[in-house]
């Protein structure tokens, strides 16, 4: 059986979110542990954590995968951004060791034009830092982007020089399915598949994958226009997604819908769907 699931949100409370993935039927799930769209937040309290760990418990969900909020880039060489980046990348390891939380996705970041290598070092650095503070077992997953101009990780090739700078027991990969069409990795078929997952393994490792997050994708092939669109009814498209489901290594892993909520289809629907082409 797959472990499908979605994100879901936490207003109210952080155990809000369990029943809510509950309520969506979802085996995994993920969230933002605090407001995703500012730098400010909110300490965690007792009460916080032990209402989190208590329904989570009691749900036998697993696992929550934490995302890190938009705002904070690594790769930024404006001094203010990169520091509060870095600060934010610590809290968000202390919120998910203090939660049980094993993952924390995050994107890698934009240079903003000021030179690749050059914002791949401030990535490293400031992710070598973060670690240094938050010495724990929290995984950091780099996930995948849609190759956008002076974005991070576009390419697989990308992502492994970064994840051989940092230590492995503490780093591994989301592999997001629009982020990876967008930037040029066929995922429409069998074969397709086939060859997209052979670059991967060559380039980091099949063994360093934990979270898949499950998106069809509204932009072409190499568009690199990161748009979600429901499973099935993108550019990837049915026979895409049941190829890849089929991949003994993708089923073992958390599967992550981060899918449009509309007329057409909710995140109930999307999981259900995900499952159905999976072929459960």
């Amino acid at each position: 059986m797959i472990r499908a699931g979605c994100h879901v949100s936490i207003a109210g409370s952080l155990a809000n979110a369990v029943v809510r993935a509950e309520e969506r039927g979802c085996d995994c799930f993920q969230i933002f542990s605090r407001n995703p769209r500012g730098w400010g937040f909110k300490d965690l309290t007792d009460a916080d954590i032990e209402g989190f760990r208590g329904r989570l418990a009691a749900s036998g969900l697993y696992p929550v995968v934490d995302h890190m909020p938009y705002l904070p880039n690594l790769a930024s060489p404006k001094e203010e951004v990169y520091e509060k980046s870095v600060a934010t990348l610590i809290a968000e390891l202390e919120r998910c060791s203090a939660l049980g939380i094993p993952h924390l996705v995050m994107h890698l970041g934009s240079h903003l034009g000021t030179g690749i290598e050059g914002g791949r070092r401030r990535l490293i650095d400031g992710i070598l830092r973060a670690f240094d503070d938050t010495p724990g077992e929290v995984c950091l997953l780099l996930e995948n982007t849609a190759g956008t101009k002076n974005s991070l990780g576009g390419t697989f090739e990308e992502i492994a020089l970064i994840l051989d700078a940092l230590p492995e027991e503490r780093t591994a990969v989301c592999f997001d399915t629009c982020h990876a069409f967008a930037a040029g990795y066929d995922l429409r078929d069998e074969g397709a598949v086939g060859e997209s997952l052979e670059l991967f393994d060559g380039a980091i490792g099949l063994d360093r994958l934990r979270v898949i997050h499950c998106n069809d994708c509204r932009g072409t092939l190499g568009s690199h226009l990161d748009r979600h669109q429901h499973i099935g009814l993108g550019e990837i498209g049915e026979e895409g997604f049941a190829a890849f489901l089929a991949v003994p290594t993708i089923r073992r892993l958390p599967l992550i819908c981060e899918t449009p909520v509309d007329e057409i289809r909710n995140d109930a629907g999307n999981i259900c769907r995900l499952r159905e082409l999976a072929g459960e």
